[in-house]
């Protein structure tokens, strides 16, 4: 059984096939935590959790303080504020006499087989009970009648597990949860480098590594979306560990909202680390009978490196989080009209656009912004869908009609938790939009955001998609979110409960997406926040792929997808050939082909040269789908490594297949260039497409492939296909 517990020493063992989980309910009912890491096969840890037990006058509990026991400094399953422990909390609750002070104790338990689904929220699932177990913990705070239940998934294939927490009020007052995070865990040592992202728009999800420090150092969002800056996402890596070895941990919460990930190194250089909903502009009102759900954290652990880390995370996602009728169908190869045109099209224009992409054997056509309202350039209509029949002259129906006619399937573009100030909608609600009473709404992109916490707001944006959608043969949206939230506020509600207003947002934003996408299964959704600003695995639970970045330069995008790659699987990336001029394209479309792939261009200026290029990276893209899609993922050489070359492979499961891409971003020097290839099977041999050479996988990835007669100009590129054969 993957989830046990010992009931002479109370104590739970959550076991993957490579990784144990273990707690204990300790005197006076607290809960301890005694061990999270390598797969042990017993429990008897209960010693792990003894620590000194005085950080600075840490205060003890009366009964059992003799035993060396304090909050302060001992490992706890799920920290609270107020009681003791002065290191970081995962919970705060404010009662009714305005304190709060927070101080769960275990109840009960019971195993579930399975895993619930979180209520409003997304979540990993299962499709059969056998797929994973759920352990459901009871806990108490006497005090309040705040229950909390704590909540495991164990993964047990995965080497993976998720946590959440649901907080019920059985008391007969109010309280105000402060802050409820996900999930609180307490490591032994601070030897660890601490992994995430930084950046911005168009530099998206670069990856630092920064070793732990005492004190707290953390990651977060408060922009009302997981944000461009920030990803929801952190690895706590050995020391000593590389893409190859050593001891990983990764942590990503299934949230696109403001997140917080802090990490303290307390006097006993000991870590804990809690992750979940940004407490910042954060309270949440229970009246007695309701409760509240946190977001769903994703934890993985291995042994065997940041690179295997990453390889659990996608599969896991592939499996148990992308959902519907695009899990496993082959993504259409499509071309997007906006770099191609912005706002300057036509029917004409679009139909032209599709007959050399028809030509070229691309799918899908996809119309972007400005065919709604009067909207030629971004200053107006969002909020109005509506066809714009001055662009389109015989509507949105011919012209989807022309394109089918071709052969190529249609895609649209719509915005819908935006407004224009200048737009219908607002004119007739302006109240619709999120303001703060007396004070100026800030402008971003010259748009408001819609209040999604309101039904009424909500049911008018879905009855708009849905006469544009209901009535025309579309088969993909994507779905742009471009700025941020400011002046948070709502006219609906009351004042002591305006802090709960992040939080509503994006479960509105959920509701809606969740209503579309159950309205419209066959339709592809693709989520777009100025790029890949809400790129989390929220937005997958409802979009199978997300727009990486809106920086479609190929030397460029190499750190945004290298980074993207550290827990996103590369079926998730929206990756496109652009007409930039930094490289050729042939880098442009190997560096693309580690994505969704297909085109942000004029077809129609293409010239002879690039359209033979073109019309063989389409050949190449079904030729190599089924290994970059479903294939396990090796980083050979990070970009930022020494600012010259990056390097990637694909390996399928059988190992019977693989493909490598290379990347010259500056020439070096060093004319000589051996890289040992990554996820072979040593016992196999493979013959390389282009030089019609065998070689034992052993020798690729032990001795390695020399290089020095292939491309090493600034922006060149070259890809390796390898299949296994007989023994030469």
């Amino acid at each position: 059984m993957p989830i046990s517990f010992d009931s002479e020493n109370k104590i739970f063992k959550l076991d993957t096939k490579t990784s144990s989980y273990i707690f204990q309910v300790f005197e006076q009912d607290y809960l301890i935590h005694l061990y999270y890491g390598a797969y042990i096969p017993d429990n008897g840890v209960a010693d792990l959790a003894m620590r000194n037990c005085n950080a600075s006058f840490s205060p003890a509990n009366a009964v059992i303080g003799e035993h060396g026991f304090s909050c302060d400094s001992w490992p706890m399953e799920y920290s609270c504020n107020g009681t003791g422990d002065m290191r970081i909390s995962a919970l705060a609750i404010r009662n009714h006499h305005g304190n709060a002070s927070t101080d769960i104790r275990y109840v009960s338990h019971r195993v579930i087989k399975g895993k619930p689904a979180l209520e409003g929220l997304p979540s990993l699932y299962t499709m059969t009970d056998d797929d994973a177990t759920t352990l459901e913990v009871k806990t108490l705070d006497k005090v309040t009648g705040a229950v909390v239940y704590l909540y495991y998934t164990v993964f047990e294939n995965y080497g993976a597990m998720t946590r959440w927490v649901r907080v019920e009020n059985t008391s007969d007052k109010p309280m105000d949860i402060q802050r409820a995070y996900s999930a609180c865990i307490d490591l032994p040592t601070m030897n660890y480098n601490m992994i995430h992202h930084y950046g911005m728009w168009c530099k998206e999800r670069t990856l630092v590594s920064r070793h732990l420090e005492h004190g707290i150092q953390a990651v977060a969002s408060k922009r009302g979306s997981s944000s461009h800056t920030y990803n929801p996402f952190v690895a706590l890596a050995d020391d000593t560990a590389t893409e190859d070895f050593g001891e990983a941990y990764g942590f990503n919460l299934v949230y696109s909202g403001n997140f917080a990930a802090d990490i303290e190194v307390d006097f006993n250089s000991a870590t804990r680390l809690i992750m979940g909903i940004n407490p910042t502009d954060f309270c949440w009102r229970l009246e007695a009978g309701e409760s509240f759900t946190a977001p769903e954290l994703v934890m993985v652990y291995t042994a065997e490196g940041i690179g295997e880390m990453s390889r659990i995370f996608h599969r896991l996602y592939n499996n148990h989080l992308i959902r519907g009728e695009w899990k496993n169908k082959k993504r259409p190869l499509l071309i997007n009209s906006w770099e191609a045109a912005y706002f300057d099209f036509d029917d004409d224009k679009l139909v032209a656009f599709a007959e050399r992409a028809k030509e070229i054997g691309i799918e899908m056509l996809v119309m972007d912004d400005g065919w709604f309202g009067v909207r030629n350039d971004d200053r107006s209509s969002l909020g109005d869908w509506f066809v714009n029949e001055d662009k389109l002259k015989g509507g949105l129906s011919s012209l989807i009609e022309r394109v089918n006619a071709l052969g190529l399937k249609f895609g649209i573009w719509f915005e819908p938790e935006m407004i224009s100030p200048d737009s219908d909608l607002y004119r007739a609600h302006p109240d619709w939009c999120i303001h703060v009473p007396e004070r100026v709404n800030s402008i971003g992109r010259n748009q408001y955001i819609l209040d999604m916490t309101r039904k009424d707001v909500r049911d008018n944006i879905y009855e708009q998609m849905c006469a544009i959608l209901s009535n025309n043969n579309i088969d993909y949206v994507k779905w742009d979110f471009n700025r941020n939230i400011s002046e948070a506020g709502s006219a609906l509600l009351p004042v002591e409960r305006q802090q709960e207003f992040f939080h509503r947002f994006i479960l509105g934003t959920y509701e809606l997406m969740g209503r579309i996408v159950d309205t419209f299964p066959h339709i592809l959704l693709e989520n777009c926040s100025g790029g890949g600003g809400r790129f989390d695995p929220g937005m997958l639970y409802y979009s199978p792929q997300i727009w990486c970045s809106d920086n479609t330069d190929p030397i460029e995008r190499l750190s945004i997808q290298y980074g993207t790659s550290i827990c996103y699987p590369v079926s998730t990336v929206g990756a496109h050939v652009s007409a930039c001029d930094r490289t050729g394209y042939e880098t442009k479309g190997n560096v693309a082909m580690s994505g969704t792939f297909g085109y942000e261009l004029d077809p129609i200026k293409l010239s002879d040269s690039d359209l033979r290029i073109i019309k063989r990276q389409v050949k190449d893209y079904h030729k190599y789908y089924d290994v970059i899609h479903n294939g396990d993922l090796y980083r050979l050489i990070a970009p930022t490594a020494n600012g010259h070359r990056c390097a990637w492979g694909y390996v399928s499961q059988d190992k019977n297949e693989a493909i490598f891409t290379f990347v010259t971003m500056l020439r070096c020097e060093n004319s000589t260039f051996y890289v040992r290839l990554k996820g072979l099977d040593p016992e196999k041999y493979y013959y390389d497409d282009e030089t019609c050479e065998v070689h034992s996988g052993a020798l690729l990835m032990n001795a390695g492939f020399n290089f020095k007669n292939l491309p090493r100009s600034d922006g060149s590129s070259f890809v390796i296909h390898l299949k296994a054969v007989d023994k030469k």
